[in-house]
């Protein structure tokens, strides 16, 4: 990446998030880690950034709120100078059969994949449109562009497909701002594979650091001139 750039990880004090974030550390001169309850989890996820010779900070914020999403996003602002790269990880799944989801589990599947990002996002932009450069990469769901039955994810699946309709909606609208909005999409990743699943094909299984690279990719200059993507990183996996 050319010249220091500073990221926010929302959902970065463990797993997934905590991979990404640790990644872009190696490219970035800071990078800001999002958390919602867990603080020592998030200010471990700072230490190892810092260790990679990146600067960090924590960020608390319940993102389903939009007055403590853009709070976040302008404390991380406020630390760095700017914020120049937004990944959205914060993404919980729900796992029941459709027939017994209420319409509280759509709406809060909905608010945690789509609304987290949404608000998000509308607060990142302002600074990066003004600065004519800016990456957003929101995480999806690798069956995100398969529009087939998901009898026990449904409420997920249909939040994740949301999420790239608004991934692709966000490029369109910022093409010609330097600001580019992709998606990353993973399949099954280690740690994050539940028993309820029983056996799985290890050949499907991906790594964080597979998906973190993906971001990194990007995150970077030579991803200019890609937009409203959805990058697969699945192995194949129910392809």
């Amino acid at each position: 990446m050319n010249g220091p750039r500073f990221a926010l990880v929302t959902g970065a004090g463990r797993g997934l998030g905590r991979e990404i974030a640790s990644v872009l550390a190696e490219h970035c001169a800071g990078v800001a880690v999002h958390y919602r309850g867990d603080r020592a989890a998030a200010e471990e996820s700072a230490r190892r950034i810092k260790e990679k010779g990146a600067a960090s900070t924590v960020v608390q914020a319940d993102l389903t709120r939009e007055d403590e999403a853009a709070a976040a996003v302008g404390e991380a602002e406020r630390v760095f100078g700017r914020l120049d790269i937004l990944v959205n990880n914060v993404g919980p799944i729900l796992m029941k059969p459709w027939a017994e989801t209420s319409i509280a589990d759509w709406e809060s599947m909905l608010r945690a994949n789509v609304g987290c990002a949404l608000a998000s996002m509308k607060a990142a932009l302002l600074g990066m449109r003004a600065r004519g450069w800016g990456r957003v990469i929101n995480i999806g769901y690798s069956r995100a562009e398969q529009l087939v039955a998901f009898p026990t994810i449904a409420p997920y699946a249909a939040a994740k497909t949301s999420l790239l309709v608004l991934t692709r909606t966000a490029a369109v609208s910022e093409a010609g701002s330097g600001v580019t909005v992709n998606m990353v999409s993973p399949g099954l990743l280690e740690e994050s594979i539940l028993p309820s699943q029983g056996k799985v094909d290890r050949r499907f299984v991906g790594k964080f650091s597979d998906v973190a690279a993906a971001v990194v990719f990007l995150a970077s200059e030579d991803a200019h001139a890609v937009t409203g993507t959805n990058l697969v990183v699945a192995g194949a996996w129910k392809m």
